[in-house]
């Protein structure tokens, strides 16, 4: 839709145009709801005089006094007062200013609601402010001048009067006269009226303000401002704002001071008493938050400690003092003051046309070419100068909202406070920012209104930036002026930063912002464009060097001061405070960096405390890893400190050259140090891992011990190490002290350094360590011995030098006398050596290397050389070295070793003894080698070789004789068993002496237990065995099973490369079998010896009676066949050797067979391999190609089978050939022949047809599977099936069970079978299987390559059409249950038999339960029956509405077409029976009155005797008469009796007719509906539901008649087969069981019957029941709806002929039983709606058959159409009668 045309149409053809009328009051009222704030209308007022440049406004309050409270006779002017803030209310308010007076255009705007003052110098803007008036007032008077207006209300219209006063009645004051609605108003609180209005003047243009009760002046504010000041602009301020709409043109400062004179009434505060009256009183603006309830104060009165506790006590103590003062006198006056600065800046604006346009149609009134701005801050000399001196002008803060540093901080003044706060500490007035309409926000949401703003904001950032600056150059100036007053020149002292700090402090805390409210933005935007305003990121901040730029302070993480004094930081008062930690977050002030203090140390040299406090805190910041150490190093390498007390004195030390700390643990620090090392004052106080992260290293002995020598000549005396003996002893001293805790190398190094000085004091003066001996050294006098060194370890001591023992040659001078040459041969009886040997024991710990080692070279023992027994008493004269000696010991001396002669009794030599211990450090033997032992043992002396080698047996493990491998030795040295006079190496020779059989030395047997310890292997190796056994095969059977043995016993040694040698290798003896062509063994040729050796894996071990002529079988004895079968020989011939003999020569082996049988068996075991062989793929090629396989030709006999038998073969399933003789048998010839020339049987069906020319395989299961993998084909491939059909049936109902049939027993039928052996389940049989039913069926089968066919005649068959799917054709008389079997199995199974067939049927023709008592499990389909059984009364429930509502419709048909009213239905007259009673039963047939005779003009007989003929049934017999009987008596007329019936005439005589009107009959309809009530009425028995009789409508054609007889005596004794239940007669004489037993079929039957019956009236199954007697006449009765019918009669008159083996006579009784009971069901249903037997009953009963009698007669015509075949789902024969849910 055009809305822009649609509009233009309106505008141009509309109606007559009409103006929009206003509720002035609504109008009124919305605006001032708007105005939420308190003191809205004085607020106005105060704007307006200032608009008209007023210097001085009064405001006064006028009272009413109170009518219930009367004033008290006092003239005390205090009491009055008081008695009119408490009891008096407001009557009218006047405010008065010395204003310009009203012009026109003001009077004009005055009564125009919103017309703003269009002058944008003004506040005013949106001409809605002056209408706040009316919140209290309703028709103010305003006075100007010569003038003056009232405004007054006519409705909710608003109207004024204006007056033009006389001259010399005008007044130059501008009052307006507010008179208060009603008169209750209370007084205002004087506090917070006070309050605003000295907020108010703030910053609007007034100077006096006067607020006025009554005749009191209760308080006058004055405003007084100094003269401006002119702040300069810096150059790199930038002065324009953001978007450039505005720019700062000059900047002013001034210093403003408001006083303030108020009564003490202003800080009186009514008892509780006394405010209760007047509660608004109380109230409060801008009072102190203590005097306000909050939430905070309600839990703090909760949750208060004693410490909260305290507080509120001295708050209420302080408040009752002030208001004791105040009380005194109310009247007297309290003067307070208060300085501001305030810093205005000239604003410059400059916006497009557009711009100005639009912002001038939101506020009515055009944007300002320049404005002006100011800030309120209060500086901290103004603010302590503001502090009151008196009490009650302290207690009451008049000017607590004007100071902008207390709570809620700055706000926004547009003349007046606003709501929003600015974030910091300043106020801001700006008159030309856009407020909301109510003027208590800004507005920062309108288009175009918000950019104004914003840039006002922005202009008011700037201002705050510079007011800033200035206010810290300020703060510069007063600290250098303080510090040349105390004498410090420039130099600004810490004194001078803590006393001007408070300031600081002071200022931060005022620039600060926070977030401001009701808006975040206002304060946003003002803090942007303070940190923005200056084009560099600096600005001042307050240090500990006085005001500075950000970009020369540091922030100090921690106190520097210590030695990098001159950095200015901010002082930590000011590094917490949030305007320094913006200044962080915005990276405008950084920590101190590494630069900063390696800058500071370069500057000067550090003093002895400066450098222990920056030692101390480069080490913490290493240590912490706060600093790297590059970075370290670089502060070390430009600090220089003195270590001098006073500055200026001391050595200079420079840390970049310090390598090394001292630790005074090691060395002591009053020792001399190294110049690298830095001196221990100085590092005290750190940690040893701080100094370490400085890089330094701890003073190590061996550095400080070469300093200490090669400085030892510069040194003084007492300094000196070889001549001053304390200071050489106090060096030793440190030096032992350490040595344990040195490293080798040092210890090295110390005892090099130390071996050439002379510093070791001994008593013959300074010596060298090697020249001096230990004090104990007392061997010689003169010998230089240790004094003057306590402390000093021995250990020590000896590791520098310092001799224990005396030198060899002094002691081989002194102590060995040369002795006296001997002969050669010549013994000798001294012990010298003895001595020597003892001396030397025991100081062997003091014995250096060399001379140790010099020892074990030196021959200096002799040999013991005596007679036996008596050896050591003499000794050789040649001398021995130790390590050529042994020791005296009895088995040494035996193998005629050197013993050292040890004089003395046998055991004085012990090897425990130090003497003994000593002589084993130089190498005395203890016993002899291994290779030594060897030597003996090779000896030729057998004695002497015997005595080695027991010495070596019993000391093997003594001695460690283990460790020696001795089998690695080559001499001969060992004897062998049986020629113990040849020696051999331990590597010819073995232990076990099965390995002898193949040529190998066996050792004595009386060294195979130390065989180990020769190193004598039990087994020669496997590789030498393998390989003489290749070389020399045994050569009869005997030496084979000794070989083998001995192999097996070592089977775990036979490695796999041996193992394939061996399995290759002909070493298995075989008797040669010559073959003869037959293919028998020739067993003479086997006899006569010859043999042959084959490899293993051509031999099968054991004896097989199948294989034994075709393999080489062997039997060694278990052991050697275990070796054999290890080297690959079998138990027998694979399956794939097998297969490739077969396959080679299937003729041999078949002969060897002897029976086809025993091939075949062969054949079964190659099947289970199948996976196996189809792996080897040339050999599976090589079997679908071999002629191996056996197949099967039957040759028939010479007598020939009659052709009229075999035509029928397929018709009866009789086979003629099951009855010949067997003589006269078909032979079955058995061929080899490849796979594919055999056929696998799948149809015996086709196979007996064709068996003539068909090689079969054997019909085995799993040789038909091997048949067919090696490609035989199966019979079925190549019979070729023709299917030859009648016409379809018209009826298919038949079909249609017998597929569901199918797919219900499929189910069943595949639960059997495995999932390999289906091809289709039951779910694809269900979606593609249909059943047709057609009149013939024939089937045609040829043999494919043949010219064979055969034709026969089905009952049923199976196809599979292109598009339809498969299909079951049946015919529609009798069809074979077995061939049905057979065509659906083959759709169901991968390989169907003759068995499936069979099982299949079976399961077709069992009914369920008969299943379930064979095992299956049937319950599933059981319960869907049931479904399905719900499912359908449920249908014929619907079936039986949708009959009701067409009645219903016919009968409307009926009353419009006759154009009369339908009868209405008639209720029983009977009184309605109590709820659970029984109404009365049916009337037994049994005694029965006779039925009267019916009316002259209806003859109810007729149509029974005319349907019993249509029915095929007489009027004779037992049959009829009983129903006749039942249905009314006798065929012949009775005569009428005095209770007969009314007759029709009679029943209607009460019924007139008009004259000349044709009488009408009753509606057809009224009939049906009746007849379906009759049947809707009828229940199962014992239901609970209540048997109601239906209501009827009253017919004419039927008189009333009632007879009423008792219910039968019967019980419940079971259910049929379909459900339905049985009773029988109390009392019953025969057993229950025994009548079950022998009527179950007949009951089954009849059930089965009745529900079919049933079926035709669409009756409710459950409503009927069998009952059973055994005498009465009755056939059937109907007990409260329940039909009863009786199983004696059934079984009399109708079972026979149902169990009836012939088919047509089974039908027919069919027919006859059903029309039986279909008539006795119709006269029970008939007594729902009567229950007399009279002529209405039998109205109803001949209406029933003759409504239900076409749907009767097609079930008989079913039962006739049936003959000769057998309904699956409907009836079955009497032996297997199917039940209902069948």
């Amino acid at each position: 839709m055009d809305f822009t045309k649609l509009r233009a149409a309106a505008l141009k053809d509309g109606d007559d145009e009409e103006a929009v009328t206003v509720n002035t009051r609504a109008l009124i009222d919305k605006v001032l709801a708007r105005y939420s704030g308190e003191w809205t209308t004085l607020r106005e007022l105060l704007q307006n005089a200032a608009d008209a440049q007023a210097t001085k406004v009064s405001i006064k309050f006028e009272t009413l006094p109170s009518a219930q409270v009367p004033l008290s006779n006092t003239t005390n002017q205090s009491e009055i007062l008081k008695h009119v803030l408490l009891h008096h209310t407001l009557r009218r308010l006047v405010v008065t200013n010395d204003g310009q007076p009203f012009g026109v255009n003001d009077w004009s705007r005055l009564k125009r609601i919103a017309e703003g003052n269009p002058d944008e110098t003004k506040i005013g803007a949106f001409g809605v402010g002056f209408y706040s008036v009316f919140a209290d007032c309703e028709e103010p008077f305003v006075s100007s001048g010569n003038e003056a207006m009232a405004f007054y209300w006519k409705g909710n219209s608003l109207f004024t009067r204006r007056l033009q006063l006389p001259a010399d009645q005008g007044n130059p004051n501008t009052s307006f006269v507010l008179d208060y609605r009603n008169a209750t108003t209370p007084m205002p609180n004087l506090l917070s009226i006070a309050q605003f209005l000295a907020t108010s003047l703030t910053f609007v243009a007034l100077q006096n303000i006067e607020l006025w009760v009554d005749d009191w002046k209760i308080i006058s504010l004055q405003k007084k401002a100094a003269p401006s000041i002119e702040v300069p602009l810096a150059r790199d301020v930038e002065t324009r704002t953001k978007e450039g709409l505005m720019k700062i043109q000059s900047l002013d400062r001034e210093s403003v001071q408001m006083d303030a004179t108020f009564m003490n009434v202003v800080g009186w505060k009514p008892s509780v008493s006394a405010s209760i009256a007047k509660p608004g009183y109380d109230s409060s603006y801008g009072s102190s938050s203590a005097d306000v309830p909050s939430l905070r104060s309600f839990f703090s009165r909760l949750t208060s400690s004693s410490s909260h506790a305290q507080l509120k006590t001295k708050a209420m103590r302080d408040e009752k003092a002030l208001q004791d003062i105040v009380l005194e006198d109310l009247t007297a006056l309290t003067t307070a003051n208060v300085f501001l600065r305030v810093t205005t800046a000239v604003v410059k604006t400059s916006v497009t046309s557009s711009f100005a346009a639009e912002l001038e149609r939101a506020t009515k009134k055009p944007p300002p070419k320049t404005t002006k701005l100011a800030i309120l801050t209060s500086s901290y000399d103004e603010e302590a100068a503001s502090t009151k001196d008196n009490h009650v002008a302290k207690a009451v803060d008049v000017f607590s909202s004007v100071l902008p540093g207390k709570k809620p901080g700055g706000r926004i003044f547009i003349g007046f406070p606003t709501h929003q706060t600015t974030g910091a500490g300043m106020h801001l007035s700006a008159p030309s920012v856009i407020p909301t309409v109510e003027r208590e926000s800004i507005d920062l949401n309108a288009r175009w209104v918000v950019t104004w703003n914003r840039e006002m904001l922005r202009v008011a950032g700037i201002m705050a930036r510079l007011a800033f600056s200035n206010e810290m150059a300020d703060l510069s100036f007063k600290l250098k002026r303080a510090a040349e007053a105390a004498g410090h020149g420039t130099k600004i002292s810490k004194d001078e930063i803590a006393k001007f700090l408070p300031e600081a402090l002071h200022i931060l805390k005022t620039f600060t912002f926070g977030e401001s409210t009701p808006s975040s933005q206002v304060a946003q935007l003002i803090e942007e464009a303070f940190w923005t305003a200056y084009k560099k990121p600096s600005i001042e901040i307050y240090s500990t060097r006085g005001v500075l730029p950000t970009t020369t302070v540091r922030l100090a993480t921690e106190d520097l001061s210590g030695f990098v004094e001159g950095i200015p930081v901010v002082p930590d008062e000011l590094a917490k405070g949030d305007f320094v930690n913006k200044l962080r977050d915005f990276g405008i002030i950084t920590e101190i960096t590494i630069g900063d203090v390696r800058q500071e140390l370069g500057t000067k040299a550090l003093t002895k405390s400066q450098l222990l406090q920056f030692i101390g805190w480069a080490g913490r910041k290493a240590a912490t890893g706060q600093i790297d150490g590059p970075t370290i190093h670089s502060l070390l390498d430009v600090a220089v400190a003195m270590t001098g007390d006073a500055e200026g004195q001391g050595d200079v030390i420079a840390l970049g050259t310090i390598t090394n700390y001292l630790n005074v643990n090691k060395i002591p620090p009053e020792l001399p140090l190294p110049p690298t090392t830095i001196p221990f004052a100085f590092t005290r106080s750190s940690a040893i891992t701080e100094l370490q992260a400085l890089g330094w290293e701890p003073l190590e002995i061996v550095p400080w011990l070469r300093f200490l020598i090669e400085t030892n000549g510069h040194r003084s005396k007492e300094q000196n190490l070889t001549v001053h003996v304390p200071f050489a002893a106090h060096v030793l001293q440190v030096l032992s002290k350490a040595w344990e805790g040195l490293s080798h190398n040092s210890k090295e190094t110390v005892a090099t350094l130390l071996r050439p000085i002379p510093m070791v004091p001994t008593k013959l003066g300074m010596k060298k360590p090697g020249e001096a001996f230990f004090a104990n050294v007392k061997l010689f006098d003169d010998l230089p011995t240790v004094t003057s060194c306590q402390g000093v370890k021995e250990k020590f001591l000896a590791a520098i030098g310092v001799r224990k023992t005396v030198d060899l040659e002094t002691i081989f001078s002194r102590l060995l006398a040369p002795a006296t040459e001997s002969k050669q041969g010549q013994h000798i009886t001294g012990n010298r050596h003895m001595e020597v040997i003892k001396y030397l024991a025991s100081v062997k710990d003091d014995i250096p290397v060399e001379d140790l080692k010099r020892l074990k070279g030196s021959q200096i023992c002799p040999a013991e050389a005596g007679p036996k027994g008596l050896e050591s008493t003499q000794g050789t004269s040649r001398l021995y070295r130790v390590s050529e000696l042994f020791e005296p010991k009895e088995s040494l001396r035996d193998l005629g070793l050197p013993i050292l002669q040890w004089p003395g009794p046998p055991g004085s030599y012990r090897a425990g003894s130090m003497e003994g211990r000593f002589l084993s450090l130089l190498g005395l033997r203890g016993y002899p080698s291994v290779p030594e032992l060897i030597d003996m043992m090779a000896s030729d002396e057998p004695t002497h070789r015997e005595k080695a080698m027991t010495y070596f047996i019993a000391n093997h493990h003594i001695n460690s004789y283990a460790n020696f491998e001795v089998g690695t030795a080559t001499k001969n040295f060992l004897p062998l068993q049986g020629d113990e006079k040849r020696l051999v190496s331990p590597a010819e020779c073995f232990t076990n002496e099965r390995c002898s059989v193949l040529g190998f030395s066996i050792l004595r047997r009386d060294l195979h237990i130390h065989g180990n310890k020769f190193g004598v292997a039990i087994d020669p190796p496997m590789t030498e065995c393998v390989n003489r056994l290749i070389a020399k095969p045994p050569q009869n059977k005997r030496d084979a099973s000794t070989l083998f043995g001995y192999f097996s016993s070592r089977l775990g040694e036979i490695g796999q490369n041996n193992i394939a040698k061996l399995s290759s290798a002909r070493i298995v003896p075989v008797a040669s079998r010559q073959q003869i062509s037959n293919g028998f063994i020739n067993e003479k040729a086997a006899e006569n010896g010859a043999l042959l050796h084959l490899p293993p894996t051509n031999c099968y071990l054991g004896s097989s009676s199948t294989f034994s002529e075709i393999f080489d079988f062997v039997d060694f004895g278990n052991d050697a066949n275990a070796f054999l079968l290890r080297c690959g020989s079998k138990n027998e011939p694979t399956k794939l050797e097998i297969a490739a003999l077969a396959c080679k020569e299937p003729a041999r082996l078949l002969g060897i067979m002897q029976s086809p049988e025993k091939y075949l068996s062969l054949l079964k075991t190659l099947a289970d391999d199948l996976p196996t062989l189809k792996r080897d793929k040339v050999l599976f090629k090589q079997m679908k190609q071999s002629k191996f396989l056996p197949g099967s030709i039957e040759i028939p006999s010479n007598k020939e089978t009659p052709k009229s038998s075999k035509g029928n073969i397929m018709d009866s399933g009789f086979d003629p050939e099951e009855d010949e003789d067997m003589e006269d048998a078909p032979i079955k010839q058995w061929q080899l022949a490849a796979p594919a020339r055999i056929v696998v049987v799948d149809d015996y069906i086709s196979y007996r047809l064709f068996k003539g020319s068909l090689m079969s395989a054997p019909m085995d299961d799993k040789l038909e599977e091997f048949y067919m993998a090696l490609g035989a084909s199966t019979l079925g491939s190549l019979v070729q099936e023709d299917l030859r059909l009648g016409q379809p049936s018209e009826k298919q109902d038949s079909g249609v069970k017998l597929r569901n049939h199918v797919l219900e027993r499929s189910k069943l039928f595949l639960h059997e079978y495995s999932r390999e052996s289906i091809k289709h389940d039951s779910r694809w049989l269900e979606k593609n299987i249909t059943v047709q039913v057609v009149s013939a069926i024939s089937l045609r089968r040829s043999l494919r390559g043949h010219t064979l066919s055969h034709t026969e005649k089905r009952s049923a068959a199976c196809t599979n059409e292109r598009h339809k799917g498969w299909t079951l054709y049946v015919t529609a008389g009798n069809y074979d249950v077995y061939q049905i079997s057979q065509a659906i199995c083959k759709l169901l199974l991968e390989r169907p038999n003759q068995q499936a067939y069979l099982t299949f049927e079976t399961f077709l023709k069992l009914n369920l339960y008969e299943l379930r008592s064979r095992g299956y499990n049937v319950e599933r389909i059981l319960r869907a029956k049931a479904a399905e059984q719900r499912i359908a009364e449920e249908e014929r429930r619907k079936q039986l509405e949708a009959e009701q509502q067409q009645i219903r419709e016919q009968e409307e048909q009926w009353r419009q077409e006759n154009q009369v009213v339908p009868v209405a239905a008639r209720e029983d007259r009977k009184s309605q029976a109590m709820p659970g009673a029984f109404g009365s039963d049916s009337p037994e047939t049994s005694p029965m009155p006779r039925p009267k005779t019916p009316p002259k003009d209806r003859k109810p007989r007729g149509l029974f005797s005319g349907l019993s003929r249509r029915l095929g049934l007489d009027n004779t017999g037992e049959a009829q008469q009983q129903l006749q009987n039942f249905l009314g008596g006798p065929s012949h007329e009775p005569e009428p009796k005095a209770d007969n019936p009314p007759t029709y005439d009679e029943a209607n005589k009460t019924m007139t007719k008009k004259p000349g009107e044709t009488e009408k009959v009753s509606s057809p309809h009224a009939v049906q509906q009746n007849l379906l009530n009759a049947i809707q009425s009828s229940r199962a028995h014992d239901s609970s539901t209540l048997f109601a009789p239906p209501t009827t409508q009253n017919i004419k054609e039927q008189a009333s008649y009632c007879d009423s007889t008792p219910s039968q005596n019967i019980k419940f004794l079971a259910d049929a087969s379909n459900g339905m239940r049985i009773f029988v007669d109390k009392t019953l004489t025969i057993p229950e069981a025994t009548f079950l037993g022998s009527n179950s079929s007949a009951l089954n039957s009849f059930a089965v019957l009745l529900t079919e019956v049933a079926d035709v009236y669409n009756l409710a199954r459950k409503s009927l029941h069998i009952f059973f007697d055994e005498a009465g006449g009755t056939i059937a009765f109907n007990s409260n709806g329940s039909i009863f019918c009786n199983f004696r009669f059934f079984n009399q008159l109708h079972s026979r002929k149902l169990q009836s083996g012939d088919v047509k006579e089974q039908s027919e009784g069919r027919v006859e039983a059903a029309a039986y009971w279909w008539i006795v069901i119709a006269h029970e249903l008939a007594h729902n709606l009567v229950k007399e037997h009279s002529a209405d009953h039998s109205f109803y009963t001949e209406m029933l058959v003759a409504n239900y009698f076409p749907k009767m007669m097609a079930k008989s015509a079913s039962y006739m159409q049936s003959t000769g075949r057998r309904q699956i789902s409907d009836t079955t024969p009497p032996h297997q009668q199917a039940s209902l849910l069948d």
